[in-house]
């Protein structure tokens, strides 16, 4: 689904590009703005298909559930489900 909705992003700045009106003349004719526009677009882009939790994931990869005695406050003993993760 991120590969699709980053496609049309791609696909729809490019289309604006393209469909804008030539500007006014100018010396370096906006290049370098437009160079750094784009940059700054396809860096947001990238940035934003980046996974930054990944590495708690992994730490937490290997979870299970479990019985466990547990103790209340009154000192009665249950057993409960417990989630354990290694």
């Amino acid at each position: 689904m991120l590969k699709a909705i980053t496609l049309v992003a791609v696909s729809a700045l490019a289309v604006a590009v393209m469909a804008t009106p030539q500007p006014a003349f100018a010396r370096d004719d906006g290049a370098v703005a437009a160079g750094v526009i784009g940059g700054l677009a396809a860096g947001a882009i990238v940035g934003s298909q980046i996974d930054h939790h990944r590495r708690y994931r992994r730490q937490y990869s290997d979870c299970r559930i479990e019985r466990r005695e547990v103790t209340d406050r009154y000192r009665n003993e249950h057993f409960r489900r417990v989630r354990v993760c290694y």
